[in-house]
């Protein structure tokens, strides 16, 4: 009966260290994909100026969270959306001639009057962005409302 004891004492002091070193190592994993996020799925989410609709294209997890919390009313302050134009079209974003880098997408509640313009405007005006028309090609219209999700094209 002593040596089934030991063996099963033994055995259960096996069976602890393996957890005591699983642990840590769990938790270099875990830490390893939080830094390093697998690619998230692109999710696409139009917004209005109160004339016309700009889709965008968002590639963060974050922020798709944070957008969709807009369109759900989990945010309600938040619920304009900036960033940095790209001057070449998307096939999502038709018939602009720009649209958002999806890295620099965030939304706000209030900016300052140098990054306003309408979707319109700046589609007219493409030439200028970056210049004395929305400095660094940073956009943020006051007017804009995330309204919707939609999908991918």
């Amino acid at each position: 009966m002593r040596r089934t004891l030991t063996k099963a004492g033994s055995l259960a002091a096996v069976s602890l260290f393996a957890l005591a070193l699983a642990a840590p190592a769990q938790a270099a994993q875990d830490s390893a994909a939080a830094a390093h996020p697998a690619a998230t799925k692109a999710a696409y989410f139009e917004f209005t100026d109160g004339r016309n609709t700009f889709v965008i294209q968002l590639t963060d997890a974050a922020k798709i969270r944070q957008a969709r919390d807009v369109i759900n009313g989990v945010d309600t302050e938040n619920i304009s959306v900036m960033g940095k134009i790209v001057k070449t079209p998307a096939s999502y974003n038709k018939p602009w001639k720009y649209t958002l880098a999806p890295s620099s997408v965030k939304f706000f509640s209030m900016a300052t009057e140098v990054c306003d313009a309408s979707i319109s405007y700046v589609n007219e005006h493409l030439d200028e962005v970056g210049g004395a028309l929305l400095p660094n090609s940073t956009w943020c219209p006051w007017q804009s409302k995330l309204t919707r999700e939609i999908p991918a094209p």
